[in-house]
């Protein structure tokens, strides 16, 4: 086998070079060139593939069987995995430092330990370290191996001689090959590291968890083409001080994007919420301005959600617009909407919005909401406390409808809500036991509804 050779390309232009220079030689970027490896391949290698026939198969000669799973024993973490933990499959955590990374991989490991081998290794922490939380979290300990490695050659070779089902890498920029000479947690290093990791997870059929670190502007740290490289992406959101922690993927071979799992911090570590709704709809007893809860779709459930509003005189020349959790951009294209067609100004006036409970809502679902809860605070007249409001609104006023309207008031019906305003494109033949519907087709018949 030929030594592999080094050599440095430039992630602007693709060109390469045999030493590390400051600026391109081909486009002139500077700082642009990164190292990689370059494998010799044997000349009978060569041969060998080129003698072998490709194997080609028309789409229904391929078998479409559905790919086996197996349970995590969390069904928040199955329900982002696409219904459990695919073999040889790689999924890559991101989040915040502290958000819980690292105690719900140790969970789910401990866990899945008790039935298959699994691998945990750690090149961030001690072992001692990670046998501490193991205790603190009343985790099950007898079955879970440990392994302190940075080197990812000597972790193939480990896991190669224990076979593990599932195997936790945490972190992936604490990793280094020694094929490399730059250090551990650049970009050559992390591509090379996940690369060697992709190809082992799907020649052996073990699952492997990498852990990801994220920059300040929150992506994960290294070059891009990690993402690309593992099976799904998971990001951890919340805050660390606080309760709720959501965990939502951004890509999934294996099943849905954008699915979200809700867990809940506790002193025993990360706990399922199976019913998040119940915890986003904690209220003040008595209706209070500015409030109104809205029924948002999180991958494959509806969940319901308050948004609150806060319009106060603005004295400044340019009024704020602050939103937390929602689009800044369309709240602004919302209030121009509310002044033309609903006649209500808001030039000089602050607004603030908030979806409670740090739930990001993305969706144009919330407009209607919206809208409804900076009118409640603008008037100081509070909403009902059993109203839902969804739908979307048009540049020219009108409310359009959205998809899953029936599941959404499925949801609210079951969680004891007595009026909902939706588009009447969502509008059902026949609303839940309970629920009284009120179909609107123009913002000024929203409007009425809401304020009659």
């Amino acid at each position: 086998m030929a030594k592999a050779k080094r050599m440095y390309g430039c992630t602007e232009c693709g060109a390469t070079f045999p030493k590390w220079a400051g600026q391109c030689g081909e486009c002139g970027a500077w700082n642009t060139l990164v190292e990689t490896v370059v494998e010799g391949a044997t000349p009978s290698g060569r041969a060998g593939w080129a003698g072998d026939k490709a194997n080609i198969k028309t789409l229904a000669e391929v078998s479409v069987e559905e790919i086996p799973r197996f349970s995590t024993a969390s069904g928040e973490l199955d329900r982002v995995l696409g219904g459990g933990l695919v073999d040889g499959s790689v999924v890559l955590i991101g989040g915040d430092p502290g958000i819980g990374k690292s105690t719900i991989l140790l969970q789910t490991l401990c866990n899945i330990a008790q039935r298959f081998p699994a691998l945990y290794v750690t090149g961030e922490e001690s072992q001692q370290q990670v046998a501490m939380r193991a205790r603190r979290l009343d985790l099950p300990q007898d079955k879970l191996k440990v392994m302190t490695e940075t080197c990812i050659e000597s972790i193939i070779a480990t896991a190669r001689q224990e076979k593990p089902k599932v195997m936790v890498i945490d972190s992936i920029q604490t990793i280094f090959t020694e094929q490399l000479q730059s250090a551990p947690g650049g970009v050559a290093q992390v591509r090379e590291s996940a690369a060697l990791l992709v190809r082992f997870a799907k020649q052996s059929g073990t699952a492997i968890f990498l852990v990801g670190h994220v920059t300040k502007e929150g992506a994960l740290a290294g070059p891009r083409v990690l993402e690309h490289m593992v099976d799904t992406v998971l990001y951890f959101e919340g805050e660390s001080d606080g309760r709720l922690r959501l965990l939502r993927a951004v890509k999934n071979r294996f099943g849905a994007v954008n699915e979200l799992g809700v867990f809940g911090m506790t002193d025993k570590g990360l706990k399922e919420v199976s019913n998040p709704s119940a915890i986003f709809l904690t209220r003040a007893q008595e209706s209070v301005p500015g409030s109104v809860v809205m029924a948002t779709w999180e991958g494959s459930r509806p969940m319901l959600v308050e948004v609150q509003a806060l319009v106060d005189t603005s004295h400044l020349g340019n009024p704020r617009r602050v939103t937390l959790g929602l689009d800044q951009n369309r709240l602004a294209m919302l209030l121009a909407v509310l002044h033309r067609h609903g006649g209500i100004p808001t030039y000089d006036q602050d607004v603030f919005l908030n979806v409670v409970g740090g739930v990001k809502v993305l969706e144009t679902a919330s407009d209607l909401a919206l809208m409804a809860a900076v009118i409640s605070s603008l008037r100081n007249r509070p909403l009902e406390h059993d109203l839902l409001v969804f739908g979307e609104i048009g540049l020219s006023g009108e409310i359009r409808p959205v998809p899953s309207g029936q599941e959404r008031l499925k949801e609210a019906a079951k969680h004891g809500f007595k009026r909902a305003i939706v588009p009447k494109g969502n509008a059902p033949k026949e609303a839940p036991a309970g629920l009284q519907v009120i179909a609107v087709t123009r913002l000024e018949q929203a409007l009425d509804a809401l304020f009659e």
